[in-house]
């Protein structure tokens, strides 16, 4: 993933943590370290789509915490 994708991903799932009351520095880490095992773990694909991503993301953000990932995954389904 380029670096603009990983500033977008980083505000979005900053905007999320930040919705359901996580401590700052509590979600900075569980994004970190999320985005850098979900950079590793897809840096061998040549086509990525968004739900990969998805898909990727929630399940590092799972081992964090499973309030965050939920909201996360069904970001565009929450009113």
């Amino acid at each position: 993933m380029d670096d603009t994708t990983l500033k977008s991903l980083t505000r979005s799932l900053k905007r999320h943590a930040h919705a359901i009351g996580l401590p700052e520095g509590a979600a900075e880490t569980f994004i970190e370290k999320s985005l850098a095992d979900v950079t590793k773990k897809l840096q061998n694909k040549t086509i990525i789509t968004e739900e990969d991503l998805t898909r990727a993301i929630v399940k590092e953000l799972k081992k964090y915490n499973p309030d965050f990932a939920y909201v996360y995954q069904n970001r565009d389904k929450i009113i």
